[in-house]
């Protein structure tokens, strides 16, 4: 069942005119900025719209504010003094993300029906057990909860209830035995599965167990399909002619992109470099001159490996946080002690030391942007401190911990500090893939022999 078109939100209408108040304090500095409470400078656009209710004149406030770590977003409010209809929504400012994301949510209490949700027009939502679906721009984006979003799909079903009684009361009765449905998972009858699919990979579900692993919540990142990336309105790129070979070994290549931090033009350097004793890795830097935002990213120069590759070290001294490290994008971290996991994509490919993997895992999870302001919990908010400063005694050497790196590719590296000895406290493992492993990293539906016979029926 389907509710596209059902959710339709109260449109704010026709501009007539900003508000004198609006007029009166002209906009200084960046357009958008930081979300923050003490900002009170930081005033809502008042401007004078239509109601599409009562077809009079109320008022809609814009707010043009980035989240802390999160993204450009713009906050739109719409109150009818005359009738008392309002209406909210939010809408995504910053750039489209270069993969697309899909959250599965797995709900059987209360508390993840208050998981707070940024859900964006292009994002699908579905629940597999009802057979139900939110299609992609049917409904305008929204910050909102897992019970708010039950909530919006309950009103837009329930909207022309009386007009399809009178006219088509067979399929109002299927309706409202639906609606009845949905009521019984808001007041979390049985469990259920919560699955919002979005291609421009700004859409978010929280985790409220932060810094620790979120069982319940998978989040899978992908590439875009021609068919999704056209519905997003970009295009799609051409064949690149075959260029004759180089040696890049010796070369820094340079191309021009965006700054994440800022979206300012800026430059990255690429460069293939040889890891010994390991392979070939790509290495990208850009540094932004506008807003001086630094970032490196590594790939994988190489094929997947055979097996996969899990490598634990028990961090004893202080030493053991200079050794050089490559963590690969489907490479998942782990820490014992603190109970942690990074999973596969988080912070992207990585080559740097020990020490600033983790201070990179500190800052991501502290700097969480619904475990900031004045919406954090104080209970989280203290978890978060304590495995901030757990995490601290780690890097600083005051505390013992195991540090797994898991790769499925085989693709990542720790260096032997001890080499050529063995190093006593590392450990290096290959095993056998699971077929859940092969099918993350696309390899069960790739054919590499005997694919010729199969085509030559069809010659």
């Amino acid at each position: 069942m389907s509710a596209s078109g059902a959710v339709q939100p109260g449109h704010p209408g026709a501009a007539v005119g900003p508000s004198p108040a609006a007029a009166a304090s002209p906009a200084t500095g960046p357009l958008f900025r930081p979300l923050s409470a003490e900002d009170e400078e930081q005033q809502p656009t008042e401007i004078e719209s239509l109601c599409m209710n009562c077809y009079r004149n109320g008022t809609t406030r814009l707010l043009l504010t980035k989240i802390p770590f999160f993204r450009e977003i713009i906050v739109s409010s719409f109150s009818c003094e005359h009738c008392g209809w309002n209406n909210t929504e939010i809408q995504s400012a910053g750039r489209i993300q270069d993969q697309g994301v899909r959250y599965t949510l797995t709900v059987r209490s209360q508390e993840d029906m208050n998981r707070e949700v940024v859900k964006t027009d292009s994002a699908t939502t579905r629940i597999p057990e009802l057979d139900f679906e939110i299609p992609a721009f049917s409904q305008k984006g929204a910050l909102t909860t897992v019970e708010g979003l039950i909530s919006r799909a309950i009103s837009g079903l329930e909207q022309d209830q009386p007009t399809r009684r009178a006219v088509e009361g067979a399929i109002a009765e299927r309706i409202d035995e639906f609606i009845g449905k949905l009521k019984d998972l808001k007041q979390m009858a049985s469990p259920f599965t919560l699955v919002i699919d979005d291609p421009s990979g700004n859409s978010f579900v929280e985790n409220p167990h932060a810094p620790q692993k979120d069982n319940a919540l998978v989040i899978t990142y992908y590439d875009r399909t021609p068919q999704q990336a056209e519905m997003l309105g970009l295009q799609a790129e051409a064949p690149e002619e075959k260029a004759e070979e180089e040696d890049l070994r010796n070369e820094v290549l340079q191309f021009n992109t965006n700054c994440p931090e800022c979206n300012a033009p800026a430059q990255t350097n690429m460069k293939l470099v040889q890891i010994p004793h390991f392979k070939e890795v790509i290495i990208m830097a850009t540094n932004c001159e506008n807003c001086g935002h630094r970032t490196n990213e590594v790939k994988s120069g190489g094929a997947v490996e055979p097996l996969g590759t899990r490598i634990t070290l028990h961090i004893t001294d202080p030493s053991d946080m200079t050794g050089d490290l490559l963590k690969s994008e489907t490479c998942s971290v782990e820490i014992t002690e603190l109970e942690f996991e990074l999973g596969m994509a988080v912070l992207g490919g990585k080559f740097t030391t020990l020490e600033g993997l983790l201070k990179d895992i500190r800052e991501l999870v502290t700097k969480n942007p619904f475990t900031l302001g004045d919406s954090s919990n104080p209970d989280q908010s203290e978890k978060l401190q304590e495995f901030s400063q757990k995490l601290g005694q780690i890097i600083e050497g005051k505390m013992k911990a195991h540090f797994i790196m898991n790769d499925p590719a085989g693709n990542s590296y720790l260096q032997n500090v001890y080499a050529p000895e063995d190093d006593p406290e590392m450990k290096v493992e290959r095993y056998k893939r699971t077929f859940d492993q092969n099918e993350e990293l696309g390899l069960n539906d790739m054919k590499t022999e005997g694919y010729e016979a199969g085509l030559a029926p069809q010659r």
